[in-house]
């Protein structure tokens, strides 16, 4: 009977399967489902794909390969899935979800129908390893240097998976030859069920969200225009991940505790404070984004307004603002412009957390460029207008949710310019 109704429960037209979110069909004020990337993958379409195999139910096996197919366009070349958007993004890992058992069994079981099915389920796999240390499986790429403990939760869900694969009498051939749809793309894709960007140019990958699902009251993911994801291929590393405004923990026992003393949100964004408050894009369910693909040139144009936790602007009217991004082969730009006019004294600043590890060196240049080096290469950020690195006592923000160590650069906007910042990489000799 319940298998029955999962095709009621897939969008349209990519065939997203929804219902984390409460109640489960519940739709935003954009008329959108609730939909969660890590959920999905990692436990409902696996026990799905294990009914469909198991109950050899033919017709639903080829609507959940679609399914697959549509799913699988989230993951990042290095095998993380790209949860930034996801209406329980709060339990975002980089791998996929802390709590769900690894998305082995429906890829890989399936990969007779589509071998890069098989690449995910390696790639996966070969993250897993990447975070675990002594048979624990940490809760994202820089937990270890941070000094941050794993949960175990994450190991014996995740161990369930792999077992169970292990465990199986039929496996297809499971191997990485096959390309991943996100190693070989070209281009923006919408998904309009919710409202998310995948963009895609010679070394760069981007996530670009305006989805307006909320999973609790204060629980958000990437929205607002936000860039959700940067990854780059020349240094095989993502350096800008989404993490929630606010650290929240929405499962108090499968969430852990926030190890720094201050709060810092890892998505780019911009924002202001009055009277204490914050004020920011992140909030901001009524963005509006454009998007276009010209001349080899990826553009984002967004308009977005900053509002605090319930959605309320600092002042009559509101803040509004331009938040743009372009991708070309060569670099990514930013750019940042107050729409309203700057008559109240209050700054507006672009804060750009770039993903970094605490043994990375940090060179400012001037004040108008920093250079971080890592080991393939030498991320270079240059603004038109002075940058400055938030001070930290390691020199590192962190967020535990998905799991990385960030150098917080800050740009006070002037009131009535653009500002652009561009970020492009020089590889090693």
């Amino acid at each position: 009977e319940m298998a029955k109704e999962i095709k009621d429960f897939l969008t349209q037209p990519n065939y997203l399967l929804f219902g984390e979110g409460k109640p489960s069909d519940k739709k935003s004020a954009k008329g959108l489902y609730s939909v969660d990337l890590g959920y999905n993958v990692e436990e409902s379409l696996n026990n799905v794909v294990l009914y469909a195999l198991h109950a050899d139910d033919k017709e639903l096996q080829a609507l959940l390969a679609k399914s697959l197919n549509s799913h699988l366009e989230f993951m990042l070349p290095d095998g993380a899935w790209d949860n930034s958007w996801g209406t329980r993004h709060a339990k975002w890992s980089y791998w996929g979800s802390r709590t769900t058992d690894g998305c082995q069994q429906a890829f890989g079981l399936m990969a007779d129908r589509n071998p890069a099915f098989g690449t995910a389920a390696y790639m996966s796999t070969h993250l897993l390893k990447r975070c675990t240390k002594d048979g624990l499986l940490y809760g994202g790429l820089h937990y270890m240097s941070r000094g941050v403990p794993p949960c175990v939760h994450h190991t014996f869900a995740h161990a369930k998976s792999l077992a169970a694969m292990l465990d199986a009498e039929h496996v297809p051939t499971i191997n990485h030859k096959t390309p991943l749809p996100r190693q070989v793309a070209d281009g923006v894709k919408h998904f309009p069920e919710v409202d998310v960007w995948l963009a895609a140019r010679g070394p760069w990958r981007a996530t670009v969200s305006s989805y307006d699902a909320v999973y609790k009251e204060h629980i958000q993911q990437a929205t607002g225009g936000a860039l959700g994801v940067l990854w780059n291929e020349q240094l095989q590393e993502t350096l800008f991940a989404a993490s929630m405004p606010e650290y929240i923990l929405v499962e108090k026992n499968n969430c852990q505790h926030n190890p720094d003393k201050e709060d810092y949100a890892l998505t780019p964004r911009l924002e202001t404070r009055k009277d204490d408050v914050w004020y920011t894009n992140l909030y901001d369910l009524k963005a509006k984004v454009d998007a276009a693909d010209e001349k080899g040139v990826i553009q984002f144009d967004s308009e977005v307004h900053l509002v605090d936790r319930d959605r309320k602007a600092p002042m009559d009217g509101g803040l509004t603002c331009d938040l743009g991004y372009t991708i070309d082969k060569d670099r990514v730009s930013i750019t940042a412009k107050r729409k309203t006019k700057a008559t109240d004294g209050l700054k507006t600043t672009l804060a750009l957390p770039l993903v970094s590890m605490v043994h990375e060196t940090v060179k400012v240049v001037s004040p108008t460029r920093i250079e971080i080096t890592k080991d393939k290469g030498t991320v270079c950020v240059e603004s038109d207008v002075a940058m400055k690195i938030k001070e930290t006592p390691r020199g590192r923000v962190f967020n535990l949710v998905p799991g990385f160590e960030a150098v917080p650069i800050e740009i006070e906007l002037p009131a009535d310019a653009t500002c652009t910042v561009e970020i492009f990489v020089k590889q090693k000799a």
